[in-house]
């Protein structure tokens, strides 16, 4: 490969919440003596990002001026070039586009043309924690309609209990997840088709966040909502951001995509209100040089490995971890792992499985923090050796045979 996804990157004392928080009282304990930490639990990646974004850095700060500064050109076209390209989409100008300080930030301001505090807003489940935390603390009540696992395994959208709660509850705003997170799916034309009739039928209003869109296994692809009709072209609003795929999170800046002209308005103006959301002039020519032809390169490349990843580690679950399951991955790098069985069997409460791994240094997540009961979310985002590492330790520790 052109780029380097096997070295192991030294983040301790580098401002990495995922290694440098650990103990703080929220995070996973600190491992045991003897025992050096996996991160697998925040949701960034333990690669370095492409170089061209540091590149791109270096050479503004080189300038040695930062004052009031405008958006660039190079910006918005970097941005209309990667949707076409990596997406497909046509007809996106720079009129459409409008920046955000992070998609949660994005969420809330379109929320708020959208509804009311104390509205209801429809949300599937399992749930990103970031949608629960933040739709909590802005006075909406969140409405879950429960994926459901197929014959096969897959998560799939519950249409009728969509369609129910839509209508019980007089919901007009919806959350849609694309790809799913925490549980990794990548919805199907057709799926995403039934799911915005439904939104159409019932006159919901929707913000789409597609933060995780360039993080396709092999086999998949990713279908922009605003993509499957004319009417979801202007009930939705789409929210992307660098930061998942070249592990930007720290520079903060996300991006919406709205078509609607009156909607467009309306959500840059409660985006401003506050007077905190504003572009970083760094963070800006950090998606310029992640939009390179590089970033096409290494995304491609980054793919490839967590395509592997994924494949390792629920290979591995499905062979020698017996009362533990695990869906396999379709996008993101996450996996959502469900213990229940193996904790009935074994008499284990999940605080207690969770500090297991925490003391022999499996940094993973506690997953009741995304709605599930039994779960553990994982970040296979790590070098393959540390991913073999981490089931090893999970092997000889935790989920003993016998």
């Amino acid at each position: 490969m052109k780029y380097d996804f096997i070295s192991i990157t030294y983040r301790y004392g580098k401002d990495a919440l995922a290694v440098d928080g650990l103990g703080s009282g929220w995070a996973p304990d600190a491992p045991k003596a003897g025992f050096d930490a996996i991160p697998m639990w925040v949701a960034d990646m333990n690669f370095p990002t492409v170089p061209t974004v540091c590149q791109a850095i270096q050479e503004r700060v080189a300038h040695p001026a930062f004052g009031y500064f405008s958006t660039r050109d190079e910006y918005y076209d970097a941005i209309i070039r990667w949707q076409r390209e990596r997406n497909g989409v046509t007809g996106l100008s720079r009129e459409h586009i409008g920046y955000e300080n992070g998609v949660l930030g994005g969420l809330l301001s379109a929320l708020a043309t959208f509804c009311s505090r104390g509205d209801s807003v429809l949300v599937h489940g399992p749930i990103y924690l970031g949608f629960a935390s933040s739709l909590k603390n802005n006075g909406y009540n969140t409405v879950l309609s429960p994926l459901v696992r197929d014959e096969n395994g897959i998560w799939r959208m519950d249409f009728d209990d969509m369609e129910r709660k839509l209508s019980e509850h007089r919901i007009h705003a919806a959350i849609f997840c694309s790809p799913h997170n925490p549980t990794g799916r990548v919805w199907e034309r057709w799926e995403i088709e039934r799911a915005m009739e439904i939104y159409r039928k019932y006159d919901v209003y929707v913000v789409s966040d597609e933060i995780w869109s360039d993080i396709i296994l092999k086999g998949h692809r990713h279908i922009p909502t605003q993509s499957v009709s004319d009417d979801a072209r202007n009930r939705t609003v789409a929210l992307y951001a660098p930061s998942k795929t070249f592990n930007l999170a720290g520079l903060i800046g996300a991006y919406h995509i709205i078509y609607n002209d009156r909607l467009h308005d309306r959500v840059k103006k409660e985006s401003s209100l506050s007077h905190y959301n504003s572009m970083n002039v760094l963070s800006m020519h950090a998606l310029i040089g992640a939009y390179r032809d590089e970033g096409y390169e290494w995304v491609d490349e980054l793919r490839e490995v967590l395509t592997e990843n994924v494949n390792y580690a629920c290979d591995y679950i499905e062979a020698n971890f017996d009362g533990v399951w695990a869906a396999r991955p379709q996008g993101t790098y996450m996996v959502f792992m469900d213990c229940r069985e193996w904790m009935e069997k074994h008499g284990v409460t999940l605080p207690e499985l969770l500090k297991m791994g925490w003391d022999v240094g499996i940094a993973w997540q506690d997953g009741t923090q995304h709605g599930g009961t039994t779960h553990i979310r994982l970040n296979l985002a790590l070098p393959l050796s540390r991913v073999k590492e981490a089931f090893d330790r999970m092997a000889r520790y935790i989920f003993r045979k016998g």
